[in-house]
């Protein structure tokens, strides 16, 4: 298995490399600032650091070449002018068409998942006001997604610890979430194992530490 890893710098990136080369997967790990990458790529030839722009579509297409699949934990502000989330994934989906991979398992937030009557949790009127702005990005790379007629999985976590897996949390499809928190390293596990079970195709999943 070759994967492709977008957003490979923030806090999820480096676990979704440890998990994926865990199994002994080829890993390109994508990125502006790869250089705290590069000290790994010296003692693997499975683990290829690439610096790139993720709006740049020679770029993302180069770095999707020869690949089986994409994890991607594109980040950014949170203020809603960074639109890394959702051109960035645009741009993804559109150099994986043009490539021939189908695969990809992305990174969003709680705020996109339904309530019991299918509206977006980020619609409620006490949904958290400094949340409106990333939220609507992580719907717009949704939508993006749900459009692709790509066999996508979109992970949609609630707050985000900078700690080790454990493998204790719960992933549950289309449902608002059970808790309040998962760890960096169980969302990663998570995503890097989903990407050979496919058991969420075309899907949101909440996901929380348990």
């Amino acid at each position: 298995m070759t994967v492709t890893i977008f957003g490979a710098t923030g806090m999820v990136g480096p676990q979704l490399i440890t998990h994926a080369m865990a199994k002994g997967w080829i890993v390109k790990a994508f990125g502006r600032n790869v250089e705290t990458l590069i000290d790994k790529d010296l003692h693997t030839e499975n683990f290829h650091a690439i610096k790139g722009y993720v709006f740049d579509t020679g770029e993302v297409k180069n770095a999707l070449k020869g690949s089986d699949a994409v994890l991607s934990a594109l980040g950014g502000g949170f203020s809603g002018t960074d639109k890394s989330r959702s051109l960035g994934i645009k741009n993804i989906i559109s150099q994986m068409k043009q490539t021939g991979v189908r695969r990809i398992v992305a990174l969003g937030g709680a705020g996109i998942l339904p309530d019991p009557k299918g509206n977006f949790l980020m619609d409620a009127t006490d949904f958290p006001p400094e949340m409106i702005p990333v939220s609507m990005e992580h719907r717009q790379a949704y939508l993006y997604l749900k459009e692709s007629e790509l066999d996508w999985t979109f992970v949609c976590p609630p707050a985000i610890t900078d700690s080790s897996a454990d493998n204790k949390f719960i992933a549950l499809s289309e449902t608002a979430p059970e808790g309040f928190r998962v760890s960096a390293g169980n969302l990663a596990l998570f995503m890097v194992e989903e990407i050979q079970r496919n058991a969420h195709l075309q899907q949101r999943v909440a996901i929380t530490n348990i």
